[in-house]
């Protein structure tokens, strides 16, 4: 109790900390995970719509394409939830290692990974929330917004929103048989924009 206590565990719907303990959906998550990333560096999101080749670019596409695979998971019955949270747990646990890699001391990674956490939170219910409202333009500009920080890219976001959405509807025709054995796919790029 008392780790809860210090660490916050527990006090989320999506567990922070929760890839510390193993589960029977680990090695699915992960599965799933590697295609989120995959999807998520296709050359033509960042050559075609400008998405910014950064760490900041990259963890937004990644955070996009898990949110999409996270909601479709969501979506299905038992182990669907589970599998949307063994997906949550791999990309977390990602940024983890990723940001040790890199060189960031073991003190702030902890504070960073939560960081990351409540950016990917707060942009997952700004989507979820523009497409469940069937609002384009409001899931275009929450792309915008986060994606190019700031910077002014409306008709990218546009086309960036549409091929959300296009994976989306793509996503929605996986059934649990093929997601549940860690086989996910997702459109090309390049067809998603089409």
């Amino acid at each position: 109790m008392l780790a809860q206590a210090r660490f916050g565990l527990g006090l989320f719907g999506l567990g922070l900390f929760g890839f510390l303990g193993r589960n029977r959906h680990e090695r699915t998550g992960y599965e799933l995970y590697g295609a989120v990333v995959v999807a998520a560096r296709d050359p033509d999101l960042y050559g075609v719509l400008g998405v910014p080749d950064t760490l900041d670019g990259r963890f937004d596409l990644v955070g996009l394409h898990a949110f999409l695979l996270i909601r479709r998971l969501s979506s299905l019955p038992e182990p669907g939830p589970a599998l949307a949270q063994a997906v949550f747990d791999a990309m977390f646990n990602d940024m983890d290692v990723t940001l040790r890699e890199m060189g960031v001391g073991d003190l702030s990674v902890g504070r960073k990974v939560r960081a990351m956490w409540e950016a990917f939170h707060g942009r997952a219910a700004a989507y979820q929330a523009a497409i469940e409202a069937g609002d384009r333009a409001a899931l275009a500009a929450a792309l915008e917004r986060n994606v190019w920080r700031g910077v002014p890219a409306a008709a990218a976001a546009v086309e960036l929103a549409r091929a959300a959405l296009a994976q989306d509807a793509h996503l929605a025709g996986q059934g649990l048989t093929e997601l549940g054995q860690g086989s996910v796919r997702f459109l090309p790029a390049a067809q998603a924009l089409a």
